[in-house]
């Protein structure tokens, strides 16, 4: 049997992530440890320890906070009210918010200001989804996927619009809009797709490398939604069977019984060296053979929050 590895790119980190993590390593740099991070600053078991071990102290809630201590918020985006709270507390406060996901809080902003019931696509309890409906509470409802849709009520069929996480499966998102045309004919779109271009490239990259997997590894953390995606595209696209791993140890053995073609990827808040580590795991059981599939080239960056960049350059770092 020849055993084979088929490695996807893009995969791991994106734009907003490398940002986001940069923004605490650079804040840890110029104002010194303790920071604060509400929530994980991205959903990945090994990203959070690193930084922890740094002097980041990852807190639920701005009231966990000193008052007049450094907070980041998260790439997942927060409701006006944190930033209020964080006001009060006089803390100096530092939005790593993903610029993809703040444009779906702006998007909503302006639909509600337009008096249009918003028809948020996402999953319940969700960091991003709370902090997008908290920017027009009283006129977005979720819809958690496609059954969800006959629980929705509008006020006027004739101003409807649907928005979405950014980090969910293309194909379910387009079924649960399909749903809701059936209902609601005429619901507008967002003027620009809400799903990232990270999460289509990974989710793609997956779709055309399943079919030749028996089975595919994503290296992700549970909380991940894009990660939890892609083990659900890899199956829907043909692989035998998926599954999701923080580390190489998780792998179980008996997931290799038979098997010829190995799919890795990971998911967009995952470093490179945890794929490295999967791949040394699967070459040290005989699959030395790897191929890379190639799907899409990422060349986007985003800067730094201007309040970091601003205090970088007084600190003379960069």
């Amino acid at each position: 049997m020849s055993k084979r590895v088929l490695l996807a790119k893009p995969r791991g980190y994106c734009a907003g992530v490398d940002r986001a993590v940069e923004t605490v390593e650079k804040a840890l740099e110029v104002y010194g440890p303790p920071i604060y991070v509400r929530k994980e600053i991205v959903h990945n078991k090994h990203v959070v320890a690193t930084l922890e071990a740094k002097g980041a102290i990852f807190v639920e809630e701005n009231e966990e906070v000193p008052v007049g201590a450094t907070v980041i918020f998260s790439a997942h985006g927060v409701a006006p009210v944190v930033h209020d709270e964080a006001k009060a507390r006089k803390l100096r406060a530092i939005d790593a918010t993903c610029p993809l996901v703040t444009k779906v809080h702006m998007e909503a902003r302006r639909y509600a200001a337009e008096d249009y019931d918003i028809l948020l696509i996402g999953h319940e309890g969700h960091e991003e989804v709370i902090g997008t409906s908290g920017e027009a509470p009283e006129h977005i409802q979720l819809v958690d996927g496609p059954d969800g849709v006959d629980k929705i009520t509008v006020r006027d069929p004739e101003k409807v619009v649907w928005l979405s996480q950014t980090t969910l499966s293309v194909d379910e998102t387009m079924e649960t809009v399909d749903r809701l045309r059936q209902k609601l004919p005429l619901l507008q779109a967002p003027p620009s797709d809400d799903i990232c271009y990270a999460t289509q490239n990974r989710q793609l990259a997956v779709k055309e490398m399943a079919p030749q997997c028996e089975l595919v590894l994503v290296v992700g953390s549970r909380n991940s939604s894009n990660s939890v995606r892609l083990v659900e595209v890899a199956l829907g696209a043909g692989a035998d069977a998926s599954y999701l791993v923080d580390f190489a140890h998780e792998i179980d053995e008996a997931w290799l019984h038979g098997v010829e073609t190995v799919g890795v990827t990971s998911g967009a808040s995952v470093p490179d060296d945890l794929v490295q580590d999967v791949l040394a795991y699967l070459a040290e059981r005989g699959y030395g053979d790897l191929a890379t599939i190639d799907s899409a080239e990422e060349r986007l960056t985003f800067s730094l929050p201007q309040e970091l960049k601003r205090d970088m350059k007084k600190a003379g770092v960069s």
